[in-house]
């Protein structure tokens, strides 16, 4: 268990560092190491919370916040993550979905470049009232606070850069986080028995991948290690039954 710890605690950095409270790397991990799929969801959103608070700390410090936007996908998200969190699916359809979502966050580290300012565009209230609708949803069902899905959304549409994503990402993936173990509650709830000490290393991994999310020159083997992981974790999920 110990390569689980290290690596715990190198996804808690690396998510951090971009704004993400970690629950797809999180779940990974725990599929590779065969944690059931009725502790890897609160566990994951649990481990979130802690993260994704951290990271928002910091790049709202950095003024890279920006309301207006966070605020309908929000309000539009929160209620549909509490729902998400009181539906049970089959594991092996939540399996299978988790991998496609793994392959989502691999995307999000490696295949999005910063708009430049004179591509930026001004969102748009109904459209964004609807992806935080169904990403709050998903969020809430898989047990994921959204941030690895509305990240690349915010990027494609070139609605914010990656700072300005990153922030408001951190804030969605926490009130999401909060509102899907809330829905989870109400159908009972199952922490693994490692629970603190997954909190104790994921907290430290959080707090200095925030610190240091500017310096993305140190990134890259981090990175890489990351998306390995996370490759693995699809693939098992994806085309073996265990």
């Amino acid at each position: 268990m110990e390569a689980f710890y290290i690596l715990l605690f190198l996804v808690a950095f690396l998510y951090a560092s971009v704004g993400h409270g970690g629950a797809s790397g999180y779940l990974a991990l725990m599929a590779i190491y065969g944690i059931a799929p009725a502790e890897m969801k609160p566990s994951a959103l649990m481990l979130n919370l802690f993260v994704s608070m951290t990271s928002f700390i910091q790049f709202y410090r950095g003024r890279y916040f920006i309301w207006r936007l966070f605020l309908p996908l929000a309000i539009a998200s929160v209620p549909m993550a509490f729902i998400g969190g009181m539906i049970n699916i089959d594991a092996g359809l939540y399996k299978k979905i988790l991998g496609v979502l793994l392959l989502f966050a691999v995307f999000r580290f490696f295949f999005y470049r910063n708009a430049r300012a004179d591509e930026m565009k001004p969102f748009n209230m109904p459209i964004a009232v609807m992806i935080g609708a169904m990403i709050g949803l998903l969020s809430g069902m898989i047990g994921i606070g959204g941030g690895i899905l509305l990240s690349p959304v915010l990027l494609l549409l070139t609605w914010t850069d990656q700072k300005q994503t990153a922030a408001i990402s951190a804030l969605f993936i926490f009130v999401n986080s909060l509102s899907g173990l809330a829905g989870q509650f109400t159908q009972g709830i199952a922490f693994n028995s490692n629970m603190m000490l997954y909190v104790i290393i994921a907290f430290a991994g959080g707090l200095a991948g925030a610190y240091f999310g500017a310096l993305k020159f140190k990134q890259t083997i981090l990175k890489n290690v990351l998306v390995v992981v996370l490759l693995l974790a699809a693939y098992k999920l994806l085309f073996t039954k265990a």
